[in-house]
C-alpha cells in the first residue's frame, strides 16, 4: 500500500519523536528538536499533532498496537506452552532494540500524562503483551501442561524474566537471542535447580 504525502510526514514525526523519546526523557525533549529531526516545519509537526502530549501518546499507542498484533500470532499457535511462549518471545527479542523500549517508556513517564490517559496506555500495554501470555499460561493450566495457579500474576513474572535479558549485562553473557530465550523458558518453567524431584529429603 502507498502511503500519501500526509501519511508519510506523520510516520516520519513519529519515527523522529521515538528515537527521541528513547534517547532523553519526555521533558527534555522538544517539540522544535522533533520538527527538525523529521525534517518539517514545527506549523508541519502541528498539523499533525496539536501538542507534544498528543505526538507521545500517539507513538506509544501505535507502537503498542502494532506489538499487539506480532504477539497475537503466536497466541493462535496450536501446540505446547512451550512452543508458544518461545514464538511470542522470539518475535519480541527480535525486535529493533528501539522497538523493544516502549514497556519501559510507559513506566518512566506515564506520570506525566492526565489520569485517563494512564489508564488509557496501560490498558493498551496490558492487552499488547501481558494478557497475551496470559492465555497462553491459561491454556496450559487448562491442558494440565501448567500447575494451577494465577495466569495474570504468572504473566507478569514471565514479562519480567524477558525483561532482565535486555540489559547490558545480560547482552554481555548471552551470546544471542537463542540463548536468551533458552534460559527464560528453561526459568520459566523448569526453574534453576541443578536435580529434579524433592531436593528436601
Amino acid at each position: 500500500m502507498t502511503l500519501t504525502k500526509s501519511e508519510t510526514t506523520r510516520a516520519r514525526i513519529l519515527e523522529a519523536a521515538r528515537g527521541l523519546f528513547i534517547a532523553q526523557t519526555y521533558a527534555s525533549v522538544t517539540t522544535a528538536q522533533i520538527a527538525a529531526m523529521a525534517e518539517v516545519t514545527k506549523g508541519g509537526l502541528y498539523h499533525h499533532f496539536s501538542s507534544k502530549e498528543e505526538l507521545y501518546l500517539a507513538f506509544l499507542h501505535e507502537d503498542l498496537a502494532t506489538k499487539k498484533v506480532l504477539f497475537r500470532q503466536a497466541v493462535e499457535l496450536e501446540g505446547h506452552v512451550r512452543e508458544r511462549l518461545a514464538q511470542l518471545t522470539r518475535s519480541f527479542l527480535e525486535l529493533a532494540p528501539a522497538l523493544r523500549m516502549t514497556a519501559r517508556l510507559v513506566r518512566r513517564d506515564i506520570n506525566v500524562f492526565s489520569e485517563e490517559d494512564q489508564e488509557k496506555l496501560v490498558r493498551h500495554y496490558q492487552a499488547a503483551l501481558p494478557q497475551q501470555v496470559e492465555t497462553i499460561l491459561h491454556d496450559g493450566m487448562a491442558d494440565g501442561t501448567l500447575a494451577p495457579t494465577d495466569s495474570r500474576l504468572l504473566s507478569w513474572h514471565f514479562v519480567a524474566l524477558v525483561e532482565v535479558t535486555l540489559t547490558p549485562y545480560a547482552n554481555s553473557v548471552f551470546e544471542n537471542n537463542d540463548s536468551k530465550l533458552d534460559l527464560v523458558l528453561n526459568l520459566f518453567l523448569g526453574g534453576a535447580s541443578a536435580t529434579t524431584g524433592d531436593t528436601t529429603s
